[in-house]
Parts: structure tokens; C-alpha cells; sequence
């Protein structure tokens, strides 16, 4: 590291014109990398629910479709109906012409197909897009459907919803940031003597989030959760490398000639810890790849290379800004507002039993909290319930006691008879308002005459047979659930490779599937955490004390929403723990390995649990506190209550974890050093 951090304090000016031309390259990948705002996209490609809807998507061009409530008469309805159809990235409308044909009265239609299709005052029609639900052509088909004059009409389903989440991410991200900003500047501001220097922190990360959001054009797309929460967590959790540097940095110009080779000592002595440092964060998040659900993978994969982009531009843009700005950080000092410490070191000491105690009685109650705390899985529940989809999926359950609509795949070769006595079955299904199938519309007393031709392109394409069930219950509802088991045991009674998709089936195993990748990364992220810890320590005791402190804040964090009445979105469940721990556990490493330093040179227990805890809690309050500002206000901003439930526990478990050290941490270490020490290689 030797001749590169001179080269970098000997060209500042160089370094910053390069690393500001990389930014304007970000630039460009950034704007072509493709935003995904479908999450029910992510779940593996290997279940039947996806490979029947992949199958719709291929045979029957049905990538996504809509629901649009239309008040008015059957030709206001025909009207708006050729209207859509002329619009670039639809595919079809259906409704009751189109399947049964414009002369045949909707007086003679079976009871269930007028129920499907009429309700009082309105028509309905289902769209289909020739694109998925997150496409491009998809949301501008939207857009120009809404934007069509008719009568009052209404657009839900899972295309619609996906087009008001992606109005709403692209609106809140911008501020999103400038809240992160914002309030990290001042609580840099307070906790730092320079006034110059947190701008400095700050835009050294302006350009790493750059680099990330840039170079995010090799993965191909991203989720819209990552793209809203990447650059407000990126700044949370490698504030602290900008950090360590600087203060490393004002510690060597006091012992070099000058700020170039202090400047030059300060990387070269700093990167080990910061590297040491970033390998607990990147563990935390690259775990997450291991996740079935593919959204894990995305952030896992954004976040961890963002907490590597972090480092490199920690040593390399950083110093060159400070060796520019040099004058401007010097001349603008203020008192620092942070207390001493010393009566908190002295407490933590004195009341090491109690405090030891009391950390092994929290887990009782944070346990079971987190154990029994609810989470939801039906994306409609996280959006601003003002939204135009929102309000149509609401109108749909109020007037056509539709909440959701599942469909069927059988092969074309299942007898007719068959299909009837299925169709006869899963229309007796509790919750089911209706089944729409080539099979519904020919037991019409219709001749075949009136019967469009573009019917089979609807329900019978290339071998395949497609219904429609549409049912009175909510998507991700104890009820839809056994609807969905149910209606799955009756198709295989008639067509063994039959399958069974839809929002509402696509969400059940997405269920099945977050409770798994809970348990999955949950745990290995602790064991990638605890050798880390040992390789770091060359201790057994060290990474058990250290990750169980962490685990305790982790609980009492994830197990407050139970006491609080709460129900969360089931993506905070999976990931809040293992970024919490990956980006937290540095505060207990931090204090251990002062401790470490000073109990070798005192050689007594609690003196050096004192003076450990007074030198470092500076450092682990300035921390904690950037790590929440850069969180909270999303947290408290955001309509989208996904983003705003993970940006609040992010926040929340910052200070959570920081308290649990500074209180706790010390008497564990006191209480339990007879078997540090036998189980430390160092001691």
C-alpha cells in the first residue's frame, strides 16, 4: 500500500479529475440499467406456479393483465373497448362481446357471467398486455388507458399496481437522499469539529454511490427496493470508513512534515482496519444472494459490491479531497457536542452484574417477540391506499366481490366433459365468484356462429387450455390459501401436469419461500460473522460474546413490532437481521479489541473495560447516530411502506445495538473473561 497511497496524496488533483470522469461513465450505466418493480418476478423459475405463468406469458401473449371497471352501458363499454385495443403494448380486451359476441343479450348469459361481467351501473373488462407487468410499453399502455376520455372507470391488477409502485419510487427517491443528506450533515456536523468535513464525507460517498448505481448496469436490472434504499444504506454503513481515515489523518499531521506524507501514512495505516472493518458488512449482505427469492440476490449483490466501492473510494477520492480542501476544513472549527464518557465507562463497570443480568433476561421477551411478530405478503397493503390501483382493486371487491383472479393451464387434450365436471367443481369452491373458460361461454344456449374466432386465442393456444377463476378473496389471505390448495387438488384430479398461477398463487409461495430464506440466511450469516470474528480475534469466547450481543439487539428490534401491535412487510423480516448484524457488529469489535490493547498493557479487567469504553464510545455514538439519520428520515417519509418500515428498523437497530454495547458489552467482557482468556490465543 506504500507506493500507492503516495502516489495518491502526491496527485490529489489528478485522482479527483479521474474519479469525477468515472462518475459521468456512472452516469450513463445508471441510465441504462432497468428498474424491475414486479417482486413476484424474483421467485424461482422452478415452481409450478412460475412455470404456468410462463406459459401463459409464451402461448397465450397474457404477460400481464388488468382489471378496468367501466360505469356505463354495454356500448360506452364497446366504445372504450376499440379505443384500448388500438393502444400499442395491449394485447386483447375482454369482456362480454368479445366472447359471446354484441348480439347476444347479457339477459340470456348465465347467472355466474353476468355476476363476472356486470354489477350495478358498471361493465368489466380484462386487459391483457402483450409485455410483463413492470415493461416499459406496459406502463405507458397504462398511462394512455387512464388518460382515455369515458365515463368514470377504474384499472387494478397487478400491472396497475406495479405502474402507481413505480410512480411512487421514481417520485420519493430523490428525497429519499436529500432527507439521508441532510440529516447525516448534521449530525456529522455535531459530532465533528470541522464544519467543512462532513460535506466532505458526504460527497466523498456521493461519488461511491455513483460507482454502485453506475456499474449496476452489468447486472442487468435491479428491484425497485434496491434502488430506493441503496444510496440511503450505502451512506449509512461506510460513513465510518471516511471517518477512521480522517481522524487517522489529523493524528499523523501532528507527526509528519507535511499533509502529503501524513496523508500518505494515514491510508496506508487505516486500510487494514477499514478493510477489516467492511468484511463484517460484506458478509452480511452477500449472504443474502443466498436467498431462493431472487430479490435477495439483488440486493445482496448491489449492497455488498456498494460496501466494496465504499472502501476503494474511502482511499482513493477521499484523501484527495482532503489534501484539496485542506484550508477550508482547517479554517471552520467548532466545539465538539459530545460528552466525556467517563460516567458512562464507570457505570457499566460498577454495575456489571446487574447489567449481565439483565442482558440474559432481554432475550426472553425480545425472543418471542421476534418469533411471533406478523408480517404480510400482499403488495397492495405497502402502497398509499389513495392510489388509483388501489382504488380500483377496492371498487372490484365492493361491486364485483372480486378480489383476485387465478388461472388454470390444462392440456388442450382434457376432454370437454372433463373440463365441465372441473369447471362444475372449482365454481362450488368457497370464495370462488366465477370461472371464465372456452367451456363457460359454450354451455351459452348460443349458436357457435356468434362465437368471435379470437376466443381460441384467448383460452386454447399451441396444446394449452387457460381458464379464469376469480375470487372474492384477498391476495395473501388465510382464506386464498386454502382456496389455492383446494382449487390445486381439484386440477390435478383432472390433468396431473396442470398448473395453477396467478398474483394470488405466485404470493402463496412466496410466502413458503421467505419463511425459508428467514432460516437460511439468518443462520449463515452468524456462522460467516463468527469466523470472521475468529480469524479477527484468534478467539472462540471473543465471536460468541460479540454476536450474541448484537443477536440481542437484533431480537429486541425485530420483536418490538409484536409489542406494538404491528403487522411488517415480510421482506424486513429476512433482511433487517443480517444488516443489522453485518453493519453493527463493528461497534463490538471496535470496543473488544481496545479493551484487548489495554488490558495487555494494565493487565486489570476493569480498568481496561474503562478506559476502552470511554475512548471508543465517541467513536460508536458518531457511528450509530450517522447510521440513523441516514435511515430515519425515509423511515418517516416514505409512502411506500416497505421502504419506510426497513429504513425504521435500520435506524431503530442502530441505536438499539449501540446502547447494548456501551451498556452491556462491558460486563459481559468483565464477567466472562476467565473464559476469554482461556479460550484466546493472544491472552
Amino acid at each position: 500500500m506504500r507506493k500507492y497511497s503516495q502516489f495518491i496524496a502526491k496527485h490529489p488533483k489528478g485522482v479527483l479529475l479521474v474519479m469525477t470522469l468515472l462518475v459521468i461513465a456512472s452516469y450513463f450505466g445508471y441510465q441504462q440499467t432497468t428498474i424491475n418493480y414486479d417482486i413476484l418476478t424474483y421467485l424461482p423459475q422452478d415452481l409450478e406456479s412460475t412455470k404456468g405463468q410462463k406459459i401463459l406469458d409464451e402461448q397465450f401473449h397474457n404477460a400481464s393483465t388488468g382489471m378496468l371497471i367501466l360505469e356505463g352501458t354495454d356500448q360506452d363499454a364497446e366504445n372504450l373497448r376499440e379505443k384500448i385495443l388500438m393502444i400499442d403494448g395491449v394485447e386483447d380486451v375482454l369482456s362480454k362481446s368479445s366472447l359471446v359476441g354484441e348480439m347476444v343479450p347479457k339477459e340470456i348469459l348465465p347467472g355466474r357471467l353476468q355476476d363476472t361481467f356486470y354489477a350495478d351501473g358498471s361493465t368489466l373488462m380484462v386487459v391483457k398486455f402483450k409485455d410483463s407487468a413492470s415493461s416499459m410499453s406496459t406502463m405507458a399502455a397504462i398511462d394512455q388507458i387512464r388518460a382515455e376520455e369515458s365515463n368514470p372507470k377504474y384499472l387494478s391488477g397487478i400491472s396497475a399496481l406495479v405502474k402507481d409502485t413505480k410512480d411512487v419510487i421514481d417520485r420519493e427517491t430523490p428525497i429519499y437522499v436529500l432527507l439521508a443528506v441532510v440529516l447525516a450533515l448534521i449530525v456529522l456536523s455535531l459530532t465533528n469539529e470541522s464544519t467543512v468535513i462532513p460535506f466532505v464525507f458526504i460527497l466523498t460517498i456521493g461519488y461511491a454511490v455513483a460507482y454502485n448505481f453506475g456499474t449496476n448496469f452489468f447486472l442487468g436490472e435491479i428491484s425497485y427496493i434496491t434502488k430506493a434504499i441503496a444510496a440511503t444504506l450505502q451512506l449509512a454503513v461506510t460513513m465510518d470508513y471516511s471517518i477512521f481515515l480522517y481522524r487517522r489523518y489529523v493524528e499523523e499531521k501532528k507527526k509528519r512534515e507535511t499533509k502529503q506524507e501524513a496523508m500518505a501514512r494515514a491510508i496506508e495505516n487505516t486500510i487494514s482496519s477499514i478493510f477489516a472493518s467492511s468484511f463484517t458488512t460484506f458478509a452480511g449482505f452477500i449472504v443474502l444472494v443466498l436467498m431462493e427469492l431472487g430479490l435477495g440476490k439483488d440486493i445482496g449483490l448491489v449492497m455488498s459490491k456498494g460496501v466494496l466501492i465504499g472502501l476503494l473510494t474511502t482511499v482513493s477520492v477521499l484523501p484527495a479531497m482532503l489534501l484539496v480542501t485542506e484550508k477550508l476544513v482547517t479554517k471552520y472549527n467548532h466545539r465538539v457536542l459530545l460528552p466525556s464518557f467517563d460516567k458512562l465507562s464507570d457505570f457499566s463497570v460498577k454495575h456489571k452484574k446487574a447489567l449481565f443480568t439483565l442482558f440474559l433476561v432481554l432475550f426472553i421477551p425480545a425472543i418471542y417477540g421476534s418469533v411471533n411478530a406478523k408480517v404480510y405478503y400482499n403488495l397492495d397493503r405497502s402502497l398509499p391506499q389513495n392510489l388509483d390501483s388501489i382504488v380500483a382493486l377496492n371498487k372490484m371487491k365492493k361491486d364485483y366481490n372480486m378480489a383476485t383472479t387465478h388461472f388454470v393451464v390444462v392440456k388442450d387434450d382434457v376432454s370437454d366433459a372433463a373440463l365441465n365436471a372441473m369447471i362444475s367443481e372449482m365454481e362450488d369452491v368457497e370464495g370462488v365468484t366465477g370461472v371464465i373458460s372456452t367451456n363457460s361461454v359454450l354451455g351459452v344456449t348460443v349458436p357457435d356462429t356468434f362465437l368471435p374466432e379470437k376466443i381460441n386465442q384467448n383460452f386454447v393456444q399451441n396444446g394449452y387450455k387457460m381458464m379464469m377463476i376469480n375470487s372474492q378473496y384477498q391476495t395473501a389471505s388465510d382464506e386464498v390459501r386454502s382456496q389455492i390448495h383446494t382449487l390445486r387438488d381439484i386440477l390435478k384430479t383432472y390433468d396431473a401436469e396442470g398448473y395453477l398461477t396467478g398474483e394470488a398463487v405466485l404470493t402463496d409461495d412466496l410466502t413458503v419461500i421467505s419463511n425459508s430464506d428467514f432460516t437460511r440466511v439468518s443462520l449463515v450469516s452468524v456462522a460467516m460473522v463468527f469466523l470472521i470474528l475468529v480469524f479477527v480475534f484468534k478467539s472462540f469466547a471473543l465471536p460468541v460474546i460479540l454476536i450474541g450481543s448484537i443477536e440481542l439487539a437484533i431480537q429486541i428490534n425485530m420483536g418490538l413490532p409484536f409489542y406494538m401491535g404491528q403487522t411488517i412487510p415480510f421482506v424486513t423480516s429476512i433482511i433487517i437481521g443480517v444488516i443489522q448484524l453485518g453493519s453493527t457488529v463493528d461497534y463490538s469489535i471496535l470496543m473488544t479489541d481496545r479493551f484487548l490493547h489495554e488490558y495487555r498493557k494494565l493487565g486489570d479487567v476493569d480498568g481496561a473495560l474503562r478506559l476502552a469504553t470511554r475512548e471508543t464510545a465517541k467513536s460508536i455514538v458518531t457511528s450509530a447516530l450517522s447510521f440513523m439519520a441516514a435511515t430515519v428520515g425515509v423511515g418517516l417519509y416514505s409512502k411506500m411502506e416497505i421502504v419506510s418500515t426497513i429504513c425504521t428498523f435500520l435506524a431503530r437497530g442502530a441505536i438499539i445495538s449501540m446502547l447494548v454495547i456501551l451498556f452491556m458489552l462491558p460486563a459481559l467482557l468483565s464477567i466472562l473473561f476467565p473464559f476469554i482468556k482461556k479460550t484466546t490465543k493472544a491472552l
